[in-house]
């Protein structure tokens, strides 16, 4: 029987891990021979190691070669470090397996080359753009998935088929890349659960909360981090503009198939591919605690959102003209949102309100003359009576713009003129040339 005190301690299952000294750690997987340890860098060079001992006393250990993610290949994992060379090279040899199995635009392919080096430098940002694939069945959405993603950082891939719990566990877990196939799902639940994971999984600190039942059958709240790069491919597009605001879009099929793309993905795709993710391991040890957000690529033309996440892309991509092709890229998805804000209820709210108020000779203008004048110029496209009551509601909760009561009826003020000016250039709406230059 073994002395008190000489009993070793249980490991802690980890798939990443960067010390306070610069070292790094990285989960590998050897599938000839069934096995996981760890790559551990020291700062010039790797070594594997089967545990990671810390001054506290804890044991880092790799997760299990039986964990069923990683033997069937669900998530996948690089297993050594591999040299590349240049920078360039390792951007040539990305861009070059993606055009060989892959048919898109000549910009989304290198868009995509640059995503994949992110995935690998991604927990050095806090806010990540999204990749999308969008478009009907046969068009390659599927194939893409399978190309880019298994380039990624510890790509986990998921289908529609799937339930979302596993998605949030194995998220949690591994904090890598979430590649999902038919991602507006057929169950409207199920798609109200992949879209919490969309929207609170690009910004890192806003955990997913879901009450979980322990041994003790006792309900729990837990918070499962779901941030990290998502690439997705769907044949719709989400309701909720915010969340479509995230996503690098390419639009597949919409030309014949390159005739140099093979039908069926060849048996060296998947040896490639860990090739590949092995140069993308020495990328990242090199480069993880170098990478930082270049805040001088803020585009002032775009809106705030759409420069939150696309900097970060923007930071570790090197190429001038591919800098300015991602921001064209956003500067269309930008006019898309705009257009599209220009034709709602809110939008034509805006328009009669701000005329109003540059005609106004008060100190407001009363909803009861914005309804007015809203149901002589849009009544027939509405399916109701155009009251100022109901004009008060779109000002207050969609517009967020004040009124107050005044001789019985509500009104704006003039001191909303320059919100309702800026709302104005968010809905793509003109100006008029005083109010124009108002609002400069």
């Amino acid at each position: 029987m073994p002395r008190m005190g000489t009993q070793k301690t249980r490991g802690t299952p980890t798939v990443s891990w960067i010390g306070d000294d610069g070292r790094i750690a990285e989960l590998i997987y050897e599938a000839p021979y069934a096995r996981t340890a760890f790559a551990l860098w020291d700062g010039a060079s790797s070594t594997m190691v089967e545990e990671i001992a810390l001054p506290s006393g804890e044991r880092l250990t790799p997760f299990s070669p039986q964990n069923n993610l990683i033997k069937n290949s669900v998530v996948v994992l690089p297993d050594g470090p591999l040299e590349y060379g240049s920078d360039d090279a390792l951007i040539g040899g990305i861009r070059s397996f993606i055009h060989r199995h892959l048919d898109v635009s000549d910009s989304f392919e290198r868009i995509a080359s640059y995503y994949i080096l992110l995935t690998w430098l991604y927990d050095a940002f806090k806010e990540l753009p999204y990749l999308r694939f969008q478009g009907d069945y046969g068009t390659g959405k599927t194939r893409a998935l399978l190309t880019i993603g298994s380039l990624c950082y510890k790509g986990f891939f998921a289908s529609g088929a799937s339930t979302v719990s596993p998605i949030f566990h194995t998220l949690d877990a591994f904090r890598g890349t979430l590649v999902i196939d038919e991602a507006d799902f057929r169950f409207s639940d199920e798609k109200a659960e992949i879209v919490k994971i969309l929207n609170n999984g690009n910004v890192d600190g806003l955990p997913v909360l879901r009450t979980i039942q322990d041994r003790q059958k006792e309900f729990n709240p837990r918070a499962f981090k779901v941030f990290g790069p998502k690439i997705v491919a769907m044949r719709g597009s989400y309701d909720d503009k915010a969340l479509e605001s995230r996503f690098l879009t390419e639009t597949m099929g919409t030309r014949k198939l390159r005739g140099d793309v093979p039908i069926n993905l060849p048996d060296g795709h998947e040896e490639e591919a860990r090739q590949l993710r092995n140069k993308l391991l020495l990328f990242r040890f090199r480069n993880r605690l170098k990478a930082s957000l270049d805040s001088s690529l803020v585009d002032p033309r775009l809106e705030p959102r759409l420069n939150q996440i696309l900097v970060p892309l923007l930071s570790v991509v090197s190429n001038t003209k591919l800098r300015e092709e991602i921001s064209a890229l956003a500067g269309e998805t930008q006019r898309g949102l705009t257009t599209e804000r220009s034709y709602s209820i809110e939008a034509q709210v805006l328009e009669v309100l701000a005329e109003l108020l540059d005609e106004a000779k008060l100190s407001a203008v009363l909803l009861r003359d914005v309804a007015t004048r809203l149901s002589e110029r849009y009544g027939a496209d509405f399916d109701r009576p155009v009251t100022s009551r109901w004009v008060g509601s779109v000002v207050r909760k969609r517009l967020n713009v004040v009124t107050y009561k005044t001789n019985g009826t509500y009104a704006v003020p003039i001191t909303e003129r320059a919100k309702i000016h800026h709302l104005c250039g968010r809905y793509g709406i003109q100006l008029s040339g005083s109010a124009a230059e108002l609002a400069q």
